[in-house]
């Protein structure tokens, strides 16, 4: 019995088979999901010749010691923006042995939203150590904390099946 949905259980499942097909590996940086895509990605059989590592960074301070965040960065634009994302994501990537990693930053709730940045914002980013970079702001609403996260974890793994060309 999986901790995750059979939907998104199969989308990771091929997500894995394609990456090992392609000699691709993978690389997470989490804050909001605080391990999840590691965790449905690991979940699988085979997921050794294909998950790197993972980062999971809830604070601004593992932001920039683990990933490189700027400070500046997080000052001007704030820990759930496309800015800090990319910068997640190219972290997560220099720092390590993937071929692709993705970054997710953003407000699950309850609370910790505002008019600017409400509950349910989340930035996502993707690049491939081939220069291709993709980035998502979703906002998926005030559906609940789990809720939340799970769709964060749905588009993360079409962020990466959308650079690993699946």
């Amino acid at each position: 019995m999986s901790l995750f949905p059979q939907a998104i259980l199969e989308q990771a499942e091929r997500l894995i088979r394609v990456c090992q097909e392609r000699h691709l590996r993978i690389s997470t940086a989490e804050s909001c999901t605080g391990g999840l895509i590691g965790g449905i990605l690991t979940e699988l059989a085979g997921s050794s010749a294909v998950v790197d590592r993972g980062f999971i960074t809830y604070s601004n301070e593992a932001k920039q010691e683990l990933l490189g965040v700027q400070p500046s960065t997080l000052a001007c634009y704030g820990a759930v923006s496309r800015e800090t994302a990319l910068q997640m994501a190219k972290g997560a990537l220099w720092r390590s042995n993937a071929n692709l990693s993705v970054a997710v930053t953003g407000i699950a709730g309850p609370g910790g939203g505002s008019a600017e940045k409400p509950v349910g914002l989340v930035h996502l980013a993707a690049i491939h150590r081939n220069g291709r970079l993709l980035h998502r702001e979703m906002r998926y609403g005030d559906l609940g904390r789990e809720k939340v996260r799970l769709a964060t974890v749905e588009t993360a793994l079409q962020l990466l099946a959308e650079l690993a060309d699946v």
